[in-house]
């Protein structure tokens, strides 16, 4: 499929690593945050990593910058992240048990879309999906603050190979 400036369409990483990394600091200084050197470096990975992270890897990652990195403050700076609205905390439809991924939010809200064969997951951004998220908010007379879709089937080699 061709991307446009309509659409987007990654190959199995985050459509918005290529964003400029330090948002998240930013937005916790202006919060009035105080950013630990543990705390910044936990950022550093979420914000730097191809592909979405489940806590484990993103302790693992942590650890290889600093040593000293524990899991508890992992799950804090994640926990306090999710609390002010700047991370979102995924499933991924549950294809590998029940962990959890976690990515901070982009310029706009996309789909993601996982091979139940292979577990392979894509971004999809679009348009289309903006326009239905605001005829969604019109019909049902609400603003949306928050819109996760995920959607499951087989990639093009899992379905050439039988799936």
């Amino acid at each position: 499929m061709a991307e446009t400036a309509a659409r987007r369409v990654s190959t199995g990483e985050r459509i918005n690593v290529h964003e400029k990394p330090g948002q998240l600091q930013k937005q916790l200084a202006a919060r009035s945050i105080r950013l630990t050197r543990q705390r910044r470096v936990v950022l550093q990975v979420m914000e730097t990593a191809p592909r979405h992270l489940d806590a484990g890897e993103i302790l693992t990652r942590a650890q290889k910058i600093d040593p000293q990195i524990t899991r508890v403050t992992v799950y804090r700076t994640l926990d306090l992240l999710k609390h002010h609205g700047l991370i979102d905390e995924l499933d991924l439809l549950h294809l590998r048990g029940h962990r959890h991924y976690y990515e901070s939010h982009g310029p706009r809200d996309h789909i993601h879309i996982a091979c139940l064969r292979c577990g392979k997951v894509r971004e999809f951004e679009s348009e289309l999906y903006e326009q239905l998220k605001q005829q969604i908010e019109q019909d049902c007379e609400m603003k949306i603050t928050l819109a996760r879709t995920e959607v499951g089937g087989y990639c093009k080699s899992c379905k050439s190979s039988g799936g």
